[in-house]
């Protein structure tokens, strides 16, 4: 094997392993849930974006034939939806979560027939496509900033996560150079958000480290 294609199933083979440990995070939740048998302190809507992103990247990654696109958002969507069904199982009020579900459900479905059935060109279809997904992943990027503004404001690094944020730092930094090993601006553009506010993070954790809660574990997920 030529070392151009060496390096390339390495990068592959990181963006898949660093996503999927990313996506494993939500397992402490999992264990949370369903040891308390409630859903206190768990939120449900980021289960429910990362969902929809993982199906909209995956019909992406079928409609550009990318096996690892396909492979890592296949598997997250699965991840996802087990979370999701283990939260609905466990939240005494259902209704205005499956009313979210529905709600971000009906949007996809409305996205892919358009895609699908109103745009015949299939490079047309790619590139629109491509740019949803991204605007998606960017949008999910930057909504935590509400809380790194509280986490300046306290000066306590309490709601962050360590082992998430150097998850999401390995994610997005080997999906980037990925987007640009393949020349695809719709695969890069949208992790650097991610590389930004994790490093962010990262400053935060530094700056008010002698203000964590000693019970408070570094690695907490």
């Amino acid at each position: 094997m030529e070392a151009g294609g060496v390096a390339d199933s390495l990068l592959s083979g990181a963006c898949v392993l660093f996503t999927l440990i990313m996506y494993s995070t939500g397992l402490s939740d999992l264990r949370h849930m369903r040891m308390t048998r409630s859903v206190d302190s768990v939120q449900f809507l980021p289960f429910l974006t990362t969902d929809i992103n993982n199906l909209s990247w995956l019909s992406y990654g079928a409609l550009k034939g990318d096996g690892t696109l396909i492979f890592v958002n296949a598997t997250g969507a699965v991840l996802q939806t087990l979370y999701i069904s283990v939260y609905l199982h466990y939240c005494p009020r259902k209704r205005p979560m499956l009313l979210q579900t529905a709600t971000l459900l009906g949007v996809l479905v409305l996205g892919f027939g358009y895609f699908w059935l109103l745009v015949p060109s299939p490079e047309a279809r790619l590139q629109q496509l491509g740019l949803f997904c991204s605007t998606f992943t960017i949008s999910m990027y930057l909504s935590p900033l509400a809380d790194l503004a509280k986490v300046i404001q306290t000066k306590s690094t309490q709601r962050l996560s360590f082992s998430l944020t150097i998850a999401t730092l390995l994610t997005s930094a080997s999906w980037t150079l990925y987007g640009f090993q393949l020349r695809d601006p719709y695969i890069m553009v949208p992790n650097l958000p991610g590389i930004l506010t994790s490093f962010i993070r990262l400053w935060l954790f530094w700056k008010y480290s002698q203000g964590r809660d000693r019970n408070y574990p570094l690695l907490q997920t």
